[in-house]
């Protein structure tokens, strides 16, 4: 696969993540290094292809797709603090996905390595010569790095491509508001005419930056209304999870039902908070609107 230059001093290696390569003072640093048996001989290859060296690697956070290959490529990573005991963790990255320890060989991207992170970042810090711009939502402290020079900012897992979200259902999120909130943060930099690089989808700018962003911001804003509206009787997470994905028109399978497990429980604790529903024992817990009408089943029945 070829690289994509972007700018005078940025690359766009493809793949799901993408990886940017970016030039620096005495070689070069990696956004995002990925996943898979040889990817980190390719991305060797062609930092070298253009005179550099790998010489240190940043992550937008701890999510296994994204960093598994740095362990094997011989350059310090650096990732936000909020993340780094999630990248170091095997069990941390299992938590984070499954919410406990997860069947051997269920996860797509599970791997039972430890990953070193060799130093940590804040939001607003320059590592690099890139700006560690808040982004969270998608994890606790998932981050874009803003690159002024090459007009662009690497935005990690803050927004997916549209055939990534019509393929699961749901963009994967801890956190509705925050995500919805780092949505808004990017409309600003697409509106300044910067490119916006997802980890997984094309990169995008202007007014295709915005409509994509807006689907982002639109799906999550549907799934809040739709489990309002669902939960006008009481349901439990996994049915309300496989509702949702039938009316997205998903291939429900035992992999992507786990996975979207995970921003249903974000969005009930979020309505939660908001005080729209409350939970109920009917046969197990489940959830419902509040002040709503309906007969809870006897559970000893």
């Amino acid at each position: 696969m070829a690289l994509r230059k972007l700018g005078d001093s940025a690359y766009l290696y493809p793949g799901s993540p993408s990886t940017l390569i970016r030039a620096v003072e005495g070689g070069a640093v990696i956004v995002d290094p990925g996943h898979g048996s040889g990817r980190h001989k390719d991305l060797r290859r062609e930092a070298r292809k253009l005179g550099l060296e790998i010489n240190a690697q940043l992550a937008t956070h701890g999510h296994a797709d994204h960093i598994a290959v740095a362990p094997r490529i011989d350059a310090p990573l650096f990732m936000h603090r909020f993340e780094f005991s999630v990248a170091e963790g095997p069990l941390s990255r299992e938590l984070l996905t499954f919410g406990s320890k997860a069947p051997e060989g269920f996860l797509v991207f599970q791997f039972q390595e430890e990953v070193k992170v060799h130093a940590v970042f804040e939001w607003g810090d320059e590592p690099f010569g890139l700006r560690a711009v808040k982004l969270n939502g998608h994890s606790p402290g998932m981050t874009g790095f803003l690159d002024e020079e090459n007009g662009l900012i690497y935005a990690g897992d803050a927004f997916f491509g549209e055939r990534v979200i019509e393929a699961v259902g749901l963009p994967y999120l801890v956190d509705p508001d925050l995500f919805k909130a780092s949505i808004k943060e990017l409309q600003n930099y697409a509106e300044k005419d910067f490119l916006l690089i997802p980890s997984h989808g094309k990169a995008v700018k202007g007014e295709e930056a915005l409509e994509l962003l807006d689907f982002n911001l639109r799906r999550v804003e549907e799934t809040e209304n739709l489990i309002l509206e669902l939960l006008k009787n009481p349901m439990s997470i996994d049915e309300l999870a496989f509702k949702i994905m039938g009316h997205c028109g998903v291939e429900v399978t035992p992999q992507k039902l786990a996975l979207n497990l995970v921003p249903v429980r974000a969005f009930i604790a979020t309505l939660y908070n908001r005080e729209l529903i409350e939970p109920v024992v009917d046969n197990g817990l489940k959830w419902v609107v509040r002040g709503g009408s309906f007969v809870v089943a006897n559970s000893k029945d």
